[in-house]
């Protein structure tokens, strides 16, 4: 009996013994497989630092990449309201009825075969700036009667280059006619066909405007009194 029982005790503990053998790798591979997913784990999660902070350059230089044209257009524009600046500054008006006033004053003496009797026309800058005249200027005289047709003269030859008037400053043209009757009577002798109380003076591309004759010392009631069919207006100059 001794000898049947040891046989079946040493069975039963070699059983036993196998069985905890068997667990314990049980358990190592369980160990093994967490390590290896940890270490999985553990190695993605640089991965996912670099990719956050390939990101996160990217988005830095799109920032600084749309950033820049703004400042370029910012550039931009001021050099390009420069030359607004320069292009306004140097232009000087054309002198017209708006910034001028005009005088017109009879001869102070007749015409006579030596020379021509001398009407004068001023043309006094009324504005704050500068202006010029350029080109042809014309005077228009109509008979106060209306028996004669309008005479006219202007300085498209004796001078029209361009004359600038300072503010304030005035410009002044003889007007040379004639004002001497040689087919009348001894006492129509200075009555002309043309017996202009005012004339009409136009600048160059100007309207013009229609002013009263002067006499000659800067007075009310002159007459512009025109023998002929034209007369001639002279350069302007400052006097």
């Amino acid at each position: 009996m001794r000898t049947t029982t040891r046989p079946a005790l040493l069975a039963v503990g070699a059983v036993a013994t196998l069985a905890l053998s068997l667990t314990a790798c049980n358990d190592g591979s369980g160990t093994q497989d967490s390590g290896a997913a940890g270490t999985s784990a553990s190695s993605a999660a640089p991965s996912g630092s670099t990719s956050a902070s390939a990101s996160t350059s990217t988005s830095a230089s799109a920032s600084t990449s749309a950033s820049a044209p703004s400042g370029n257009r910012t550039s931009t524009s001021a050099g390009g309201s420069s030359p607004s600046r320069a292009g306004g500054g140097g232009v000087t008006a054309a002198c017209t009825t708006k910034n001028t006033s005009v005088t017109f004053l009879q001869s102070a003496g007749h015409a006579s075969d030596a020379q021509a009797a001398a009407a004068t026309l001023k043309i006094t800058n009324s504005s704050g700036a500068p202006c010029t005249i350029v080109g042809p200027t014309t005077v228009v005289a109509d008979d106060d009667q209306g028996k004669a047709s309008p005479v006219s003269g202007d300085n498209s030859k004796e001078g029209s280059e361009a004359v600038e008037v300072p503010a304030g400053a005035a410009v002044v043209a003889d007007v040379l006619y004639n004002d001497v009757n040689g087919e009348g009577t001894k006492s129509a002798r200075y009555t002309c066909p043309v017996q202009a109380s005012h004339v009409k003076v136009a600048l160059p591309k100007d309207a013009g405007t229609t002013v009263n004759v002067m006499k000659a010392n800067g007075s009310p009631g002159g007459v512009f009194s025109v023998c002929g069919t034209d007369f001639k207006v002279g350069a302007f100059a400052a006097r």
